[in-house]
């Protein structure tokens, strides 16, 4: 997929209200959930223990831990969006985030983005983005929401 380009307000505005992409798809595996359990020591068996995730858990298997998929955003987000003439980038805000379904380990999820609106706050520019996690082959997503990025572009 190919990214779109922002370099300005004016380039972000263009965008409000539509689609600015989606990005490839990502497998969630094992490893990856077992290392963001280390980094946050959030060591739940429903996500580290596989064996007993299969026999006691209500899933069939481990699960991926929320914030994991949340922490994918800034990947995800990067295959969707490139942004030029940039001073610095801050994540300003999560609004009306819901996780809808788990994600099973070995699932591949990827990022839908839709832009909401942008504003000019005297130069740092607030954009708001509607996000879906879409888990291949499932009709919920893992999450949705609404992102929300300051940018600070190169006077």
């Amino acid at each position: 997929m190919s990214r779109i380009t922002i370099g300005s307000f004016e380039d972000f505005e263009q965008y409000i209200g539509k689609e600015l992409g989606v990005s490839e798809f990502h497998q969630i595996t094992q490893e990856q959930i077992n290392k963001f359990a280390e980094a946050t020591l959030d060591h739940q068996w429903i996500h580290t223990e596989p064996e007993r995730a299969k026999n006691e858990g209500g899933f069939g298997d481990t699960i991926a831990h929320g914030y994991l998929t949340l922490s994918l955003v800034p990947y995800l987000w990067d295959q969707i969006i490139q942004v030029n003439n940039l001073k610095m980038m801050v994540n300003y805000g999560i609004e009306n985030l819901r996780f809808a379904q788990a994600v099973l380990v070995n699932n591949e999820v990827r990022l839908s983005a839709n832009l909401k609106n942008v504003v000019n706050l005297r130069g740092t520019i607030k954009a708001e983005v509607n996000v879906k996690l879409v888990i291949k082959d499932q009709k919920k997503p893992a999450f949705t929401g609404v992102l929300v990025f300051l940018y600070h572009f190169v006077s």
